[in-house]
């Protein structure tokens, strides 16, 4: 596809919400008197099965407003709304009487958040100027653009149970240039609640919304702003042990929705045949071979059904997919914990023509802390990305991440982020396969607890068997306001 190019035609009104963004953000944050209350952080959750949507290896982005984020980690790699606590290993123990922290203590560098009754919620909000340079082939295109983000996240303090919320978003205004703005915005809601008998039941909630990629092979071409896409997320889930025995059954529910492409010629186009429903049920047994290694099995059964019977082409897309996967959990404590599991998977398309799509599935996420101050992140993800291509049923994608960070003096912190996108299709598919290797480095420097200053530089890169190849690099600087 060719990718499509924006001027942005309300930059005016646009950068006027992003300065009232940063004026509630910078009011929301301003310092207030604290009430004594515990400062403890909340303990990661472990999902119910390796291939779960949004837990095992979360799918939407980048730490959206995270100023230890580089650009270098996209919208499929990680969760845009994800507690930082979970990839902050080999921390120091907490108080024994479990009291407020010292402000000269273990975390003193750290916002100590707002007290709301029993929940605690801890919001930043940043501003950044950045630039881009864009290759597509022979065509070269940049632009300068602004990016507000507001970040927060909120967790119960309760004796039982535990409600996390986490969100953010950002907004792009360009300044110069060209190039499409890339808007997004998460929401994710967990409620965990401890039952009986080593049992615990999982209630999750979650909103997502991007703008699709001008990359990307379901793309308009010639468009001049892409379809935005709307993402809509329930779940449930129960886990029990039973001695060395530990079983869970989840069914998570997504529904999503594509708005009107705009063309060049300032017409709409209606995508509308790609909304979608999608159910499946996760069932897993895992057996304990030791507190730290618990091998496990697990199989999955679920189903998309589009809002259209049919595309225009005449193509019936909705599907059944079926899963077995076998892995195994790791937890050595504050040092390594996480799981991998591999499988296969198959999609079955009531369309006869579009046939079947199956392959290889391996799904999980390490943490690794090798020394106090360094935390390594490795996830793999494997998800089906169904094609509006004449014919072809989509293509199963591979996305690996790798996230390193590395604490270099109390108040400076440096991260290295590099992340591989493989997008496959069956041999006798007209698209293409594509390969995105995207790598960025960046910098916090923590001016106090409440002010950071960040930047960040990132550099990707989209090879594929026929087309041009992409290639796209950006350079920001910015300030984060938490509190």
């Amino acid at each position: 596809m060719v990718p499509g190019s924006s001027r942005s035609t309300k930059g005016d009104a646009r950068r006027s919400t992003s300065l009232a963004l940063l004026l509630v953000g910078t009011a929301l944050l301003a310092p207030s008197p604290l009430l004594a209350q515990t400062a403890t952080a909340p303990a990661p959750t472990t999902s119910y099965g390796v291939g779960s949507t949004p837990a095992a290896v979360p799918a939407a982005t980048p730490a959206i407003a995270d100023p230890q984020t580089t650009g270098a980690v996209s919208g499929d790699d990680l969760p845009p709304a994800q507690n930082e606590d979970f990839l902050r290993l080999n921390r120091r123990e907490p108080t024994i009487d479990g009291l407020r922290l010292r402000t000269d203590g273990p975390e003193y560098d750290r916002a100590p958040g707002v007290r709301i009754g029993t929940f605690t919620l801890r919001p930043s909000v940043s501003e950044s100027i950045n630039h881009e340079w864009r290759k597509d082939g022979d065509t070269k295109t940049n632009r300068g653009y602004l990016e507000t983000g507001i970040r927060g996240t909120l967790t119960s303090d309760w004796s039982r149970h535990q409600l996390t919320v986490t969100g953010g978003g950002i907004l792009q205004n360009n300044i110069s240039g060209e190039g499409e703005e890339e808007p997004r915005a998460d929401v994710d809601a967990e409620l965990r609640l401890d039952l009986w008998d080593e049992t615990i039941a999982r209630l999750r909630a979650g909103y997502s919304f991007y703008r699709e990629d001008a990359d990307d092979p379901n793309a308009i071409s010639d468009a001049k702003t892409q379809s935005a896409v709307n993402s809509y997320r329930l779940g449930a889930a129960i886990e029990r042990d039973f001695g060395l025995i530990r079983g869970s059954v989840g069914i998570d529910f997504d529904r999503q929705t594509y708005g009107d492409v705009e063309l060049e010629n300032g017409t709409n186009l209606s995508v509308k045949y790609r909304n979608r429903n999608t159910g499946i049920l996760i069932t897993r047994v895992g057996y304990e071979l030791s507190p730290a290694l618990i091998p496990f099995i697990e199989g999955s059964v679920g189903k998309s059904l589009y809002d259209l019977r049919e595309d225009p082409l005449g193509f019936e897309r909705s599907y059944q997919t079926y899963a077995a996967r076998g892995g195994v959990e790791v937890d050595l404590g504050e040092k390594l914990y996480g799981e991998l599991g591999l499988g296969y998977e198959t999609y079955n398309f009531e369309d006869d023509r579009l046939g079947e799509l199956s392959g290889l599935s391996v799904d999980g996420r390490i943490n690794w802390s090798p020394q106090r101050g360094t935390d390594v992140l490795f996830a793999v993800l494997t998800d089906l990305n169904p094609s509006t291509t004449p014919g072809d049923p989509g293509s199963i994608d591979y996305n690996l991440t790798n996230i390193i960070t590395h604490q270099m003096r109390s108040d400076l912190v440096a991260r290295l982020t590099n992340s591989l996108t493989l997008r496959n299709y069956p041999s006798d598919a007209s698209s293409s396969d594509e390969i995105t290797w995207r790598t960025g480095a960046g910098l916090t420097y923590d001016i106090n607890r409440y002010l950071a200053l960040t930047g960040d530089v990132s550099y990707e890169r989209t090879t594929r068997d026929q087309g041009d190849t992409t290639d796209i690099t950006r350079i920001g600087v910015g300030l984060t306001l938490r509190r």
